[in-house]
């Protein structure tokens, strides 16, 4: 029988980080049909009951400030695992960042270890590829220029059973075969063999190792479907 576990969070707060993740989810700017599909079927399961909208709708800065800004160590919370959702297709992209540090700046948290998480920027669309290029840092004589990022991402805890499912749906179980994320039969994005790939790959197989482990330890719930 699953352990009854009270969450950090308010209901509010846990709707905004969901939209905030999706958000990101979706930085590049394509929202199709089945996309839309996917937010209902969330919508409609015990992920995220209270997200009582239609059709989704992206989260602002603002509003994310307004609901996760008062409480620092929550906002960092926050910011750190939507890096991770980011970085979940190991390809952190120039639209990406720029939703992250309208984040950082709205939640008044310092960017100095973002700057890092930059040395794998990669622009999606060939416009913006100058960009990418501009923002990346030198990474001259640094032997782990991603170091300050991997210790930063490995504080994030899981405090709440719905965001630990939902870090469990999102991160593959398992590496190097590549594969579709599927959410509620609903396709969420397409994942490379992520330990080729994505230097924070370790950070995101730790979280998702918490995240279990939060479930089963804390909420006393049968995580079999989720290994």
């Amino acid at each position: 029988m699953a352990i009854v576990t009270e969450s950090l969070y308010t209901q509010e707060q846990i709707k905004v980080w969901l939209r905030g993740l999706l958000t990101l989810a979706w930085a590049d700017g394509a929202f199709d049909e089945d996309e839309k599909a996917l937010i209902t079927a969330i919508t409609e399961t015990e992920l995220a009951p209270e997200l009582d909208f239609e059709h989704f709708e992206p989260v602002t800065a603002a509003e994310v400030a307004r609901v996760l800004g008062s409480d620092p160590a929550m906002a960092e919370n926050f910011l750190r695992m939507a890096v991770m959702v980011a970085l979940a297709d190991g390809v952190y992209s120039v639209e990406e960042d720029a939703q992250i540090q309208a984040l950082c700046q709205a939640l008044n948290l310092q960017d100095t270890v973002l700057n890092s998480v930059r040395s794998t920027l990669y622009s999606l669309k060939p416009e913006n590829a100058e960009v990418a290029a501009e923002l990346r840092p030198a990474t001259h004589g640094k032997i782990d220029p991603l170091k300050p990022a991997r210790e930063w991402l490995d504080q994030l805890e899981v405090h709440d059973p719905r965001l630990a499912r939902f870090v469990c749906k999102l991160i593959p179980s398992q590496c190097p075969f590549e594969r579709d994320v599927v959410l509620f039969k609903k396709k969420l994005m397409h994942i490379p063999p992520m330990c080729k790939i994505n230097p924070l790959y370790d950070q995101l197989v730790g979280l998702r190792f918490r995240a279990l482990s939060y479930l089963a330890d804390d909420c006393g719930e049968d995580v079999t479907a989720l290994l």
